[in-house]
């Protein structure tokens, strides 16, 4: 069911791209038409024809070429005006090609990729007058924007539904997570950055109708330039203002103040995905009623309506479990049935001990968790060889690895046997596994939090600059001078018992509590069993300073609900039934997304943008079947966006598209006569190599970003 909907929704799009084109191609075609210029091909695609069509022979598969000559004896380009009409011929031949590249209008006197191609018949495109051939060239462009502004106006008309400019989490060490607002003081606020659930109103002064609006505007910003963004947020009676500077994302990529979309307070709904229901079993929300689609309405007897104030419920626990209310809805989101009580627990927060490569593990001065094994897909060719609860010990030649290191092993096993030993049942137990040829294992995993013994320990981590963001530091952890082996069991922390993680850090917390207070060092003193023969107990000194100290005592509590199982914040945009409304609407948005083509190509230029974020054929027919599985009124807005790019895109100073040969016509007026045979064909010729070079680059950027 899942390849018929992908094909469908590709065969969508295959269809939306060709009539953009379509369209575009029709702009030439009757402008060519209107100008008295002979057309002797209208063909949407590329390469050799699948079928056509013309007068006086009807459709055939493949050209008409060989019935014309067969008919009169001659090509159908040879044949005059009064040859054709005395055979009964159309002068055009419509065609359909087997390549979904692009399309084409085939002149009397006029080929793109040919400027010798000339003619001196009074109805070839050369002896047409420049106005009109100026308006024959701009022909598509026009009609692309028109076709996009209808095309938005039909969305609005519908409404369309988006992400809302809400914020969902915040990276702490962007800047969104480390500006304080510029009315701070005034308002009396004292946290940095902006908040889950803030709603971000203006960005520069331009309202934020969505949160691709946020996104965007970050992307878009030139190196170095600050932004205003206005935000309400829930208790404060007035915006507050804050000035942020996008910086690139760790790791690379687009300029980002970051921010992740608000998150709702509804569970993903039917059919939901596996992985939710797996997390409702484990939770026992499932058992009590719990299930996707259905609405948390309250915790702890007070009301909610963003997972945010779910997170700050669960932070501010101090690891009690939160007592919920649910209630399944109906479509326009109003409660039905009887309300469904459950109590949902909280799980303890870890330091994060992030690697410059951007890998990232959770633990405890330096110790990180086992890894465990939560579920095995049925389809896996390892399903009934590796169980649920396994907790891996060994994987290939690495002993105890911690859960960064495990995917990188799995992909170094692409399609090969892979030997892993797991603790099951007390015992170790040596599994032979096989690696699918994408470097799968087909299991998910989760950390053995009710297992005190430790992975392969971490002696070095990355971490932003607090002053400066953008600079990368390198840090080591309390346990980095003698870091015990991976496999070694932690029985004690200054004389107290413990045997689980959770235990673990509350006994951390609790020896650090007075060094806490005082804003001291500490020294705690742990008692292990080391994984070697005999397994001999140790008693050592563990230093942290005051720094690390405020961090331990920093790390609070998360739910066991992750905010990828609800649904995002959503925001309609509508005209709301007025087509004055919505045609002003749909100039608007044709307009943003012109200006967004040409900051792109400034931003691509300036560096802050990589070629590695552009998109090829490939890449937009991928992004596509995401888009049309969201609804048609998505496809209709994507294919909206798509038709005011290409229009912009066709119309920029470059040989071969339509804009460069509009400048060739601005020169032939300005100097009487058109630039010489050989300027064109040197200018095709860096036109060619250009646009061949940038569908290469493109394709393989879309090619690998999909098999990565």
């Amino acid at each position: 069911m899942d390849f018929l909907s992908t094909a469908t929704n590709i065969a969508l799009i295959i269809f939306g791209f060709g009539a953009l084109i379509f369209v575009h191609e029709m702009g030439h075609f009757l402008a060519a038409k209107w100008a008295g210029i002979r057309t002797e091909a209208f063909a949407i695609g590329m390469g050799p024809s699948i079928a056509s069509w013309r007068k006086g022979i009807g459709f055939v598969v493949g050209s008409t070429h060989a019935k014309v000559v067969s008919r009169t004896g001659k090509a159908s380009a040879d044949l005059s005006d009064a040859e054709l009409a005395k055979h009964g011929l159309g002068e055009t031949e419509y065609s359909l090609r087997w390549l979904p590249l692009g399309g084409f209008v085939k002149m009397l006197g006029q080929e793109d990729a040919n400027p010798n191609y000339v003619s001196d018949d009074p109805r070839s495109y050369n002896s047409c007058p420049i106005g009109k051939r100026m308006i024959v060239v701009s022909a598509g462009v026009v009609m692309n924007l028109l076709l996009a502004v209808v095309l938005f106006i039909a969305a609005f008309m519908v409404g369309v539904r988006f992400e809302a400019p809400v914020i969902g989490s915040v990276a702490f060490d962007l800047p969104a997570g480390t500006t304080a607002p510029d009315n701070a003081e005034q308002l009396g606020i004292e946290e940095l950055g902006l908040l889950a659930g803030d709603r971000v109103l203006s960005i520069d002064g331009t309202p934020a109708h969505t949160f691709a609006d946020i996104a965007i505007a970050s992307a878009m910003a030139k190196p170095g330039e600050e932004l205003k963004f206005d935000v309400a947020r829930p208790g404060y009676a007035q915006p507050l203002v804050f000035t942020l500077t996008p910086k690139e994302q760790p790791g690379g990529g687009l300029l980002s103040i970051g921010v992740a979309p608000g998150v709702s307070t509804t569970l993903l709904g039917p059919p939901s995905d596996e992985l939710l229901q797996r997390a409702l079993q484990t939770t026992g929300l499932g058992e009590l009623g719990v299930e996707g689609g259905m609405r948390l309405m309250a915790i702890n007897g007070k009301d909610v309506t963003s997972y945010g104030e779910l997170d700050r419920a669960a932070s501010a626990s101090d690891g009690r479990p939160l007592d919920t209310l649910w209630y399944a809805v109906d479509s326009d989101g109003e409660p039905q049935g009887g309300p469904v009580h459950a109590s949902l627990g909280v799980l303890p927060v870890y330091t994060q001990y992030r690697q410059r490569e951007s890998t990232a593990d959770f633990g405890l001065l330096g110790f990180s968790p086992l890894v465990r094994i939560a579920h095995v897909d049925e389809k896996s060719q390892n399903f009934g060889k590796l169980l649920p609860g396994d907790v891996i010990i060994r994987l290939g030649d690495v002993d105890y690895p911690r859960r960064s290191q495990v995917a990188p092993l799995i992909q170094e096993n692409k399609g090969q046997p892979l030997t892993v030993v797991v603790r099951r049942d007390g015992e170790a137990v040596t599994v032979q596994c096989k690696v699918s040829r994408k470097g799968r294992l087909g299991i998910g995993l989760s950390n053995a939090d009710d297992l005190l013994v430790t992975a392969k320990p971490i002696s070095i981590f990355a971490r932003h600059n607090a002053q400066d963001p953008t600079q990368i530091d390198d840090l080591t952890t309390p346990i980095a001078d003698f870091p015990p082996l991976g496999g070694t069991e932690i029985v004690a922390v200054d004389g107290a018992a413990v045997s689980t993680w959770p235990q673990f850090r509350a006994a951390l917390q609790k020896s650090t509590s007075l060094a806490s207070a005082n804003g001291t060092d500490a020294v705690v003193h742990l008692t292990i069993v080391h994984p070697t023969q005999g397994r001999p107990r140790e008693d050592f000194a563990v230093s942290l300073d005051a720094e690390e100290v405020a961090e331990l005592h920093a790390l609070s509590w998360i739910t066991e609900l992750a905010p990828y199982y609800f649904e995002p914040v959503y925001t309609t945009l509508t005209a709301e039934g007025n087509p004055v409304r919505a045609v002003v609407m749909g100039f608007r948005q044709t307009y943003k997304f012109m200006m967004n083509v040409y900051l792109m190509l400034d931003r691509l230029i300036r560096g802050s943008i990589g070629v590695d974020q552009l998109r090829g054929p490939v890449g937009i027919v991928h992004i596509g079947v995401q888009v049309a599985e969201r609804g048609i009124m998505y496809l209709v807005f994507f294919l909206a966006v798509i038709s005011a790019n290409l229009a912009v895109i066709n119309f920029l100073p470059l040989p071969i598209v339509d804009g460069g040969l509009f400048l060739f016509l601005i020169y032939e007026k300005l100097k009487g006569r058109p630039p010489s045979i050989a300027f064109q064909n040197a200018a095709t010729i860096v036109g060619l190599v250009l646009i061949g070079t940038i569908f290469l680059v493109v394709t393989w950027n879309d090619v690998t970003r999909l098999l990565s």
